[in-house]
């Protein structure tokens, strides 16, 4: 359990500090948080494959699916920061950016993962 929780623990601290290093240079001075909106589709992309290959090959509870679909995967994408991004849209008023980001982001994350999925048969 604790190999599990250390396994976990490195891969978020991975995939937060890679989040942060995007968003800082691209959401920086723009209407659109452009590095969340990438963060989230590329970790749900990666999480696709992840867990797609994990599921062909019945490893779902291994190491290193831990570290990368857990650890990694969870640190580096952001649902929080999506959502207080998505209400300071709001509350700017700027309807069009939040409606652009909101339903662009849900719809994309979820093609990303079923992209992922679809490229873990081939891997």
């Amino acid at each position: 359990m604790i190999k599990n929780l250390i396994l976990v623990f490195i891969g978020g601290g991975l995939g937060s500090s890679l989040r942060y290093l995007i968003s800082k240079y691209l959401n920086a001075g723009q209407l659109l948080p452009y590095g969340t909106f990438l963060v989230n589709i590329v970790g749900s992309l990666l999480l696709g494959i992840i867990l797609g290959w994990a599921l062909k090959t019945n490893s779902l509870n291994t190491p290193l699916n831990l570290m990368l679909g857990i650890g990694f995967c969870g640190g580096f994408t952001t649902f929080s920061t999506f959502s207080f991004e998505n209400y300071s849209l709001i509350k700017s008023g700027d309807y069009l950016a939040f409606s652009v980001y909101f339903f662009g982001s849900l719809i994309l994350g979820i093609l990303a993962v079923l992209l992922g999925i679809l490229i873990s048969k081939f891997v």
